[in-house]
């Protein structure tokens, strides 16, 4: 990294604990390495949010301004829930 610049942050005792552990650990060979490890988890937790929003969640609700006939209840939404919770609390999943 040839463009880094130095930060300085407060974290509680367990992150500095965790992130301890992950350098004596080997699995990191700095502190500045887990921070930036969690850093890109983020950006790929961000981007794949905006994915689904995009590709997923867009879409259905547009279809839904566009038609609010296809919506259902909020009676049957829930009452199609307890059927599944129940289903699979009987099943043991």
């Amino acid at each position: 990294m040839s463009n880094s610049e130095k930060r300085t942050f407060s974290l509680p005792a367990e992150h500095t604990a965790f992130i301890d552990t992950l350098v004596s650990s080997g699995a990191y060979a700095s502190g500045s390495e887990v921070v930036r490890a969690g850093l890109r988890a983020l950006q790929e937790r961000d981007a794949a949010v905006e994915r689904w929003l995009r590709e997923e969640v867009a879409p259905v609700y547009d279809a839904m301004k566009a038609n609010p006939a296809r919506g259902i209840s909020a009676e049957q939404a829930f009452a199609e829930i307890k059927t599944r919770h129940a289903a699979r609390l009987k099943d043991g999943s």
